[in-house]
């Protein structure tokens, strides 16, 4: 099967996450037919401040608005089989725990989900609390896979950026991507 992948980004905070997952996403075009991008407004703001412009724009894919439920991906016939939703707000977690597809973005990750596929939260808070780690649960019972923002040092990271991507390698590798990274014992 031919990858086709969407990316949800939320306005939690990590918007380096995001650039940083398309960034590597558009290197990597020889393993995917199609390459979705939702945003949030939130998102969008968020990624003003932290990275300080818009290149959300700039990515070779195509974009759909948040409340757009004509988006392939809103139906398990598209066959999209990867959704990774970077950053993932605890907001975004609970409504797609509880299946309230009130959004393009809960919307898909419920298709996903239901067809099996693979959902890939990198959620973005701490400390977390009762609920998140319920919402984490459930989440992961129904086949969903967490992958916290938590990023690794052992390949001795020198800039934020260097940081950042031992999290989103992370993602690549649990979405089943071929990727080149820092490998423990090599």
């Amino acid at each position: 099967m031919t990858n086709k992948i969407v990316v949800a980004i939320t306005g939690a905070s990590g918007s380096i996450y995001a650039k940083i997952l398309l960034d590597k996403l558009m290197q990597m075009k020889d393993q995917y037919s199609e390459l979705g991008i939702v945003m949030s407004d939130n998102a969008k703001s968020v990624w003003k401040v932290e990275l300080g412009d818009e290149s959300y724009a700039n990515y070779q894919a195509s974009y759909f608005e948040k409340y757009d439920f004509s988006a392939p991906f809103a139906s398990g016939s598209a066959k999209y089989n990867i959704m990774i939703v970077a950053p993932c707000s605890m907001g975004t977690l609970g409504r797609i725990a509880a299946g309230v597809s009130d959004d393009l973005v809960i919307r898909a990750a419920d298709v996903i989900l239901k067809e099996r596929r693979k959902l890939l939260l990198m959620v973005r808070e701490t400390p977390y609390n009762l609920i998140h780690i319920k919402n984490m649960e459930t989440v992961t019972l129904a086949g969903g896979i967490i992958c916290p923002a938590t990023p690794s040092f052992y390949s001795v990271p020198t800039t934020i950026e260097a940081v950042a991507s031992t999290v989103v390698d992370r993602i690549l590798d649990l979405a089943g991507l071929d990727i080149n990274s820092y490998r423990w014992g090599n």
